[in-house]
């Protein structure tokens, strides 16, 4: 039996799978399997799985679809390993992730830990700049990767997550089927005081979608998902939840003022145009390259927009639902 079984459900996206596989193949610890759960794909990786047969210890299963969360499940329920480790299929996992892992495992007494995600230096210039909206600290995205994250304890999150197996199954799994599963599955081990933490090493390198459009749409969810954990699941939304919602509601305010008072209302812009210099300044800093840093800044302001969208709108679509 291995130390570690690795699942991982997959969508429509063999590309990405065949890279994740080839990091995975790459590993300087071993003794771990790969459960590949096809959830209901049009365009299936399993004819890239059947390449990796001789390379790693991997099994593939098509399922119709379920969602996410419950293909995760799925994975779990077919392996009997100590440790359950979940990766979406957009990662790149580094050499030494494994034996990282299972160094700090012997030193630490843990029963779930979660890592960073980085962006590679392979990646476009547009994953850099998502990856930096994702997780610097100027765009709240950051602060996931604390220690602890604001108002508990270190949140788990699914594309890079490891628990029990004891655990996952004393738990239930996964309750809900797609964005969002983490967030509640954490909110349910907190109520439990299961052990998780962050472990730095662990990280991953995770390649965000590729363009602005499809990075709107997806950060869109995710403030859909946080009305709908409130209201499906009674988990609280946090002062960093509201930041981009803020955002958008004072800058659809500043462009309102310029039909009352265009010389404040160019004032009240002019903070905002300040918080996205700094925003590209830091990105530039930090990754030495200008055109990167201008596009973290666009990439940060989709973020807020598309958020606050989303939070808004799933916010007014509950509201009516209740009239109804």
């Amino acid at each position: 039996m291995p130390e570690f079984s690795v699942i991982v459900p997959v969508y429509n996206r063999p590309n990405e799978v065949e890279e994740l596989l080839k990091s995975l193949e790459m590993q300087s610890y071993n003794d771990f399997e790969v459960i590949i759960i096809e959830d209901g794909s049009n365009l299936t990786c399993q004819s890239i799985c059947e390449n990796f047969k001789d390379k790693l210890n991997i099994r593939y299963l098509y399922k119709e679809n379920t969602g996410q969360g419950f293909s995760r499940n799925v994975g779990a329920s077919m392996v009997n390993s100590p440790w359950l480790i979940f990766f979406d299929s957009d990662v790149i996992v580094p050499t030494d992730y494994f034996l990282n892992v299972y160094n700090k495992l012997k030193d630490q007494t843990l029963d779930a830990f979660g890592g960073p995600d980085k962006a590679h230096s392979d990646f476009t210039d547009i994953q850099i700049a998502l990856n930096y909206a994702m997780t610097s600290f100027l765009s709240t995205g950051g602060i996931r990767s604390q220690k602890k994250n604001v108002g508990g304890s270190y949140q788990l999150r699914s594309f890079n997550m490891g628990i029990k197996k004891v655990i996952f199954d004393q738990i239930g799994g996964f309750k809900k089927r797609d964005m969002g599963e983490d967030m509640e599955i954490n909110n349910r081990l907190d109520l439990l005081s299961i052990h998780k933490d962050i472990i730095q090493e662990a990280y991953v390198y995770h390649k965000r979608r590729g363009n602005f459009f499809d990075f709107f749409k997806q950060i869109r969810s995710f403030g859909q998902t946080r009305i709908q954990l409130k209201r499906n699941y009674n988990i609280s939304v946090k002062i960093v939840h509201l930041f981009p919602v803020i955002f958008m509601l004072g800058l659809f305010s500043g462009i309102c003022l310029i039909f009352v008072s265009f010389k404040y209302s160019m004032i009240f812009l002019s903070f905002y145009l300040m918080y996205f210099l700094l925003l590209a300044l830091d990105s530039t800093i930090r990754e030495r390259n200008i055109k990167i840093g201008v596009l973290s800044a666009i990439a940060v302001f989709v973020q807020h927009v598309a958020y606050g969208y989303g939070f808004w709108e799933e916010l007014f679509y509950g509201m009516k639902t209740k009239r109804q």
